[in-house]
């Protein structure tokens, strides 16, 4: 019929869907050339599964001189240590071990930041205890600024810098209040002079009362007092992408985004139907997929990352969020400096070091 659809022309459509979202679930499982042994091998580092090793963790938490007290499982009573001896093992392919000497060798003079909420600080945390293990008694100056702390690891000249962003957007103060602006990223004059640069939000798009740091959201000049909350994180990650396609130097600048980091307060997600958070977890999930699937929000940051940015201007995605979801077990739960149940979190050491380690793994492809 003239003007409509055909059986073909439906089919045709349909097809072309399911290429597409196949396009999706692939672009951002890197491939990457790993050389091990002396060989080079192509694999997706971020497939795979956790296998038990008697050699960790990668370092001792209670010698690591500063974690934060939301973090540190071991100092406030943890009483298993189970959840530090499992490796990341990626299928069909061996990935060289973490070593913290020779990243601070590979990244002499060069600044390391971390943007985003508190998992960001968590994630961080984890990459100075990395390198404090492997810098011996290498002078560490640490300053703190407002939302800023960065920590210098002098005889390397190398900084790691983590910046509290919420939301990447800005939040503004106007005479109506505290307005989140989706189109508005004025921070990332700062971020850009970063030589490596990882990025994440989520945790606080669907915060409500009292803890949302916001009274409005403005969208393309229009203010209101809410919206959808995944229509906004994928505006602002739309602005925050356009920020990186247009004011990055990526010939100095090496940009990553983090995974959407899980939770896990919801047992039927791992099929234990009536567990409400991670309190008696002590093993990680067998296998390579998590019962629960992929989060919406880590879809939606897959498309973004697909249909914004450009390989002339790449975006790497520290894809973690499969890895992590089978750890159950890594969070600080009630072990935690505010004795409150934190299935949000991850214990320092452990799950954060595997995010680090494919940190690495990532930057020997091009440093």
């Amino acid at each position: 019929m003239e003007g409509g659809f055909t059986s073909k022309s439906v089919v045709f459509v349909l097809f072309s869907m399911s290429i597409f979202l196949q396009c999706l679930s692939t672009s951002f499982s890197a491939q990457v050339q790993i050389f091990h042994g002396g060989k080079k091998q192509a694999c997706n580092p971020y497939e795979g599964k956790w296998v038990y090793d008697e050699s960790y963790p990668l370092f001792d938490s209670s010698k690591c001189p500063s974690i934060r007290k939301e973090f540190d499982c071991f100092k406030y009573g943890r009483p298993d240590r189970q959840y530090l001896k499992y490796r990341w093992q990626p299928n069909g392919c061996n990935i060289p071990r973490f070593d913290g000497g020779d990243f601070l060798r590979r990244m002499k003079g060069k600044k390391i930041v971390f943007v985003g909420d508190s998992v960001s600080q968590n994630h961080w945390n984890s990459l100075f205890c990395l390198l404090h293990e492997a810098a011996g008694e290498s002078k560490i100056t640490t300053l703190t600024n407002n939302s800023t702390t960065t920590v210098t690891f002098e005889e390397y000249g190398v900084s790691i810098i983590v910046f509290l962003s919420h939301y990447l957007v800005d939040i503004e103060n106007e005479k109506i209040g505290r307005v989140l602006n989706l189109d508005s990223l004025k921070d990332g004059a700062t971020w850009k002079e970063a030589d490596v640069v990882i990025f994440n939000t989520w945790l606080w798009w669907y915060r409500r009362g009292p803890q949302q740091p916001w009274d409005y959201i403005e969208d393309n000049g229009k203010i209101s007092k809410d919206m959808d909350r995944m229509i906004a994180f994928r505006k602002a990650l739309t602005t925050w992408a356009n920020w990186v396609n247009t004011d990055v130097d990526h010939s100095k600048t090496k940009v990553f985004f983090q995974g959407i980091s899980p939770m896990h307060y919801n047992g039927r997600e791992w099929n234990e139907a009536g567990v409400t958070n991670c309190s008696n977890e002590t093993t990680p999930l067998s296998g390579s997929i998590y019962p629960g699937g992929e989060p919406l929000a880590s879809k939606v940051l897959k498309e973004v990352l697909t249909t914004n940015t450009s390989p002339s201007k790449p975006v790497h995605l520290l894809d973690i969020t499969n890895l992590s979801q089978l750890r159950k077990d890594g969070h600080p739960s009630k072990y935690n400096g505010f004795h409150g149940m934190d299935c949000t979190h991850w214990c320092v050491a452990g799950v954060l070091d595997t995010w680090n380690h494919l940190l690495y793994v990532e930057l020997l492809q091009g440093i």
